[in-house]
């Protein structure tokens, strides 16, 4: 398995089980709630005793949050009865960012004199605080307080768009496998990421179901992957230009048929949007064949050595344009056509494009069904000229 990357999370030093006082927030709510648990867990064990404490801090409006801010206060006051220490839980305040609730007079006056309080407050050891937040406004004093006194750990949601979600996303799944003491091949983690897509709650879930599914087995398998590992909205949108790629062509017929009966019910998916997903994936390994045949590129399967390929290309040798530009792709996308490029030759891809070019023109003016014209062209597509091999051939027939 691939060498896993740090997770996107920033922490301060010391981390937040070294300090008395810790700040857990960011836009990905399952990961600060998992840290937070872990963290509140960890710390009633190290104290001991019955005294600890969970402050539910989720306000719906100014009320709400005064009294979130008073019972804080409350057990910030109240020594253990039974001796050792107490840990309390501020869990989930949704009121330290800049919305209507945190902008109220009143709150933004109790958050300051919580900031005092945490101040002047004497840490002995045998008291911590856990803050857990969605989001944190850096301008407020209680912030700036915290940043001085706690540690502070944010976890940011993992973004389409972000270069980096795919080595974070595959890092997380690398550390709950080898917690669960379960192997994986590097072709099985691609596919777990790819059908997941940027979401740490439903990797956590699918892993989870992963492992039940195999049992007392070591080792976890693509096969096993998809068997069992739901694809979300955002992987099926995918589907039909992977079944392409992966010249597959049962599979293209039986994803077309899914997509064109999900389009009945999604007013966001349309014939010309599965149209545009096929010319984006040929267009990429059109682009990926022509990087190999500069020598820019190696067929390489790990995927943080293909990236590494991918930044000592010449910025200057490649066009501005971003559609013509494989540097502009995202590099999971970049390293699946470069997987699949060998399924297709540099002209039976030229002559897709054509081909796609044309379907294009008839889903706009043609009177044909929109199904109809789109089977015909996946269909010349995949199964190519007539000089080519079986479709069903291996993928890695040409770049192995």
């Amino acid at each position: 398995m691939a060498a896993p990357k740090a997770s996107k999370s920033t922490a301060a030093t010391p981390r937040a089980g070294d300090a008395a006082v810790a700040l857990i927030y960011g836009d990905d709510d399952f990961a600060v709630k998992q840290r937070a648990r872990q963290l509140f867990q960890q710390w009633s064990t190290e104290l001991g005793g019955m005294d600890h404490e969970v402050v539910d801090a989720q306000a719906g409006n100014s009320g709400d949050a005064l009294k979130a801010l008073a019972r804080l206060r409350e057990a910030l006051n109240t020594l253990p009865f039974f001796g050792g220490g107490k840990a309390i839980w501020f869990q989930n305040c949704n009121f330290l960012s800049d919305d209507r609730t945190a902008s109220a007079a009143a709150v933004t006056e109790g958050l300051a004199d919580l900031s005092q309080l945490l101040k002047e407050f004497q840490w002995g050891g045998n008291i911590r605080l856990l803050i857990s937040a969605p989001a944190v406004d850096k301008r407020r004093s209680l912030s700036k307080t915290l940043e001085k006194i706690a540690s502070v750990e944010v976890f940011e949601a993992w973004k389409l768009e972000d270069k980096d979600w795919v080595g974070l996303a595959e890092a997380d799944a690398g550390r709950a496998l080898r917690t669960r003491k379960k192997d994986i091949s590097d072709e099985a983690l691609g596919e777990l990421i790819q059908r997941v897509g940027p979401h740490r709650q439903q990797l956590a879930s699918e892993i989870e179901k992963l492992c039940l599914y195999v049992g007392e087995r070591d080792t976890i398998t693509l096969d096993d992957i998809v068997t069992i590992v739901s694809r979300n909205k955002q992987a099926r949108a995918f589907a039909l230009a992977e079944s392409v790629a992966e010249r597959n062509l049962p599979k293209v017929l039986r994803t077309l048929d899914e997509e064109l009966w999900e389009m009945k019910f999604d007013r966001d998916k349309s014939p010309i949007g599965l149209l545009y997903g096929v010319i984006s994936k040929m267009r990429g390994m059109l682009l990926v064949q022509e990087m190999i045949r500069e020598g820019w590129l190696k067929p390489e399967p790990d995927y943080y050595r293909f990236k590494n390929q991918l930044e000592r290309i010449p910025a200057e040798a490649l066009p501005k344009d971003k559609k013509f530009n494989p540097l502009a792709m995202h590099p999971f996308v970049l390293h699946k056509a470069l997987l699949q490029a060998g399924s297709y030759t540099t002209a039976e891809l030229v002559r897709a494009m054509g081909l796609l070019l044309d379907c294009n023109r008839r889903l706009v003016s043609s009177s044909l069904e929109d199904a109809l014209v789109l089977q015909q062209t996946l269909v010349q597509i995949v199964r190519g000229d007539g000089s080519t091999p079986s479709p069903t051939r291996p993928k890695t027939a040409r770049y192995a």
